[in-house]
């Protein structure tokens, strides 16, 4: 091997052992992946590569039960968030880089655009108070949330994270900050990574976010889609209050994804918790054979005849000339109303229609609720009065 080939031999294995010497350096709003490598008692501390380390609040790494959810070697993706202004450590996560230090610290938050920490101190015209590092700021109202809050009251002793939108320095230093700049831009996180799972089909989970007359609203993480309330059961319902609540977590599937101008909203998904229920047509065939006399209710009313609710999302239809009125009528509403609770008996099932015939004729009430015998006999030709010679042949032997 020549000088040259050892050099040039040498040269790679240097560059490949300080490739990750080279990497670009993390910025805020990254989202980058590290290893644990200590534990203290206030904060996790994560290798990054390239000999760049990162910190992260015990806190936000604890769950509810206050049990830390990583240990030393666990693998972790995270968000940096800030950096520490005396070590120049990265600060990772969504409540990091926020416990700023007096007025400077304040105003390196502002350049910088870190998150910093402040507790809800009273509600005041136009917004809430704001207590950080011991400064008062203001929070305008349509900035404490992406959405709109009427009450405001409900954040005060809260203590959350903000951005420091406005600085003015000097004796008294001029804050205001916005809750809603971080909230968008975790969304932006998310609904990244929610779109890389998003396809028709899909089934997923996510959070009641608004109710309306028409549907509910669900956030997938970050993006939201809409459940029309056709879409919400297999069963008939009148309002979506009457099945979901705002904060209720449901299991969705994905029907249509649409493209849309809207840069704040560019995909327009409609989804469907009906579609993961159980085909109620699966078993009509054998919960309802024919002869069977079966409870329902009138569900819809139409001239040619009553549309009766059997179970959820299974109908039958009373045609008008089976509504058992001994008069002739014009309009079924003249012998039922939307609402009543009716026995009818089942005249015939076609599973390829999706059709359930129906009847209330008394008459076919009395054959269903016989016995085998009787409901077979029941379904003979009834004996007729017969002729006028079968009349005059059945008086002369009566006479004799």
């Amino acid at each position: 091997m020549t000088n040259q080939e050892d050099f040039s031999s040498l040269l790679q294995e240097f560059e490949k052992e300080h490739a990750e010497t080279t990497k670009q350096a993390p910025k805020i709003g990254d989202k980058v992946k590290g290893t644990v490598i200590s534990i203290q008692n206030e904060f996790v501390f994560v290798d990054l590569g390239a000999k760049t380390e990162g910190m992260v609040e015990v806190e936000e790494l604890t769950d509810a039960d206050g049990n830390l959810s990583v240990g030393i070697g666990d693998a972790i993706e995270i968000s940096v968030s800030g950096e520490d202004e005396d070590t120049g450590t990265l600060l990772l996560g969504t409540r990091q880089a926020r416990q700023a230090r007096g007025s400077e610290g304040l105003r390196q938050a502002f350049e910088q655009r870190t998150p910093v920490e402040g507790r809800v101190t009273g509600v005041i015209k136009g917004g809430v108070e704001v207590v950080i590092s011991g400064e008062r700021a203001f929070c305008p109202a349509s900035q404490i949330d992406i959405q709109y809050i009427e009450d405001l009251e409900r954040f005060v002793g809260e203590k959350l994270a903000f951005r420091i939108t406005k600085f003015e320095g000097g004796k008294h230093i001029n804050l205001v900050v916005s809750r809603r700049a971080l909230l968008e831009e975790e969304r932006r996180t998310l609904a990244s990574d929610t779109r890389a799972s998003l396809e028709v089909g899909a089934v997923m989970q996510g959070t009641v976010s608004s109710i309306k007359d028409f549907g509910a609203f669900v956030d997938l993480g970050g993006m939201e889609g809409m459940v029309h309330i056709s879409e919400l059961s297999v069963g008939r319902v009148e309002h979506p209050k009457e099945l979901l609540a705002v904060g209720q977590v449901v299991e969705v599937s994905v029907l249509r994804i649409e493209k849309t101008d809207n840069p704040k909203q560019p995909e327009r998904i409609a989804l469907s918790i009906r579609a993961l229920e159980k085909d109620p047509w699966q078993d009509v065939q054998s919960q309802y054979p024919v002869g069977t006399l079966v409870p329902g209710k009138v569900v819809r009313i139409q001239a040619f005849g009553a549309f009766v609710e059997l179970a959820p999302g299974v109908d039958g239809l009373v045609h008008i000339s089976e509504l058992g009125s001994e008069r002739r009528i014009t309009h079924p509403q003249e012998v039922v109303t939307v609402g009543d609770q009716v026995h009818a008996t089942v005249l015939g099932v076609d599973m390829d229609k999706r059709r359930i015939s129906l009847s209330l004729n008394s008459e076919r009430k009395s054959e269903a609720m016989a016995s085998p015998e009787i409901s077979a006999a029941s379904t003979q030709p009834k004996q007729s009065f017969g002729t006028l010679g079968d009349l005059l042949k059945a008086s002369m032997q009566k006479q004799k």
